[in-house]
């Protein structure tokens, strides 16, 4: 299978895991848009569900899929999210945020009893930091929060470059929630629960895309089919 799909392959898996009468926590970018689409079809064939979009993209996805939707203001607790990750080491921690939707679905996953992470092979990984880790920052201050996230992770000996997220029209990236990011070039990250707590206490730091202790099985689609790996 290419890379299309086996995220297929791990959006359907997940979908068997989805229950009549489930609050739903749904992810963001290209693997969990395909678990949009699969669960809609389901809803249109009589599930019974109502879900909370991470993404202003994902809500357009499931409101054009016909599942209806709610937010965690009306629906605080969720039973499950299932979203996909840039990076998923085998302690199954992970890094999110390629998409710029980290805030909110760190928010939603939080929210959620549990979290399933669906992927293509490519996202496992021995160890996290390959892919740049994003931080998501608010602009007001930006050149100080910058200078304090650099100081941050020098400490824990993990400095590389820090590059400023542009977007199409060639200026900064804008989340949904109106921030920017930071997007670290680290390498590896060797203790992801230390890297959090420091950038977590960074004023202007909204979040980061380290998402620790937080999925508690992940659904891997492979050329010799699915992976499933749960937390011990």
């Amino acid at each position: 299978m290419n890379a299309d799909a086996q995220k297929r392959a791990a959006a359907a898996r997940a979908v068997e895991f989805v229950q009549s009468g489930m609050r739903l926590g749904l992810g963001t970018g290209s693997t969990a848009k395909y678990f949009v689409e699969l669960v809609g079809e389901r809803v249109r064939a009589g599930l019974d569900i109502v879900a909370v979009p991470t993404s202003e993209a994902t809500h357009a996805d499931a409101k054009r899929c016909g599942i209806p939707l709610t937010t965690l203001d009306e629906t605080p607790e969720l039973d499950l999210t299932v979203d996909g990750a840039d990076e998923i080491a085998p302690d199954l921690n992970l890094i999110k945020g390629g998409g710029g939707a980290l805030l909110r679905e760190k928010i939603v996953a939080v929210a959620s009893a549990r979290m399933i992470v669906i992927a293509d092979q490519s996202k496992w990984v021995g160890a996290l930091g390959g892919f740049p880790l994003p931080i998501e920052v608010t602009p007001f201050g930006f050149a100080a929060t910058r200078r304090a996230v650099e100081k941050a992770i020098a400490a824990i000996g993990r400095p590389g470059p820090l590059n400023l997220r542009q977007g199409k029209d060639g200026h900064a990236f804008v989340t949904d929630g109106g921030h920017w990011i930071i997007d670290a070039a680290l390498g590896r990250i060797d203790d992801p629960e230390a890297m959090a707590h420091a950038l977590a206490g960074i004023p202007g730091v909204m979040e980061h895309g380290l998402f620790v202790g937080l999925a508690q099985m992940a659904i891997i689609g492979g050329s010799d089919g699915i992976k499933i790996v749960e937390r011990s």
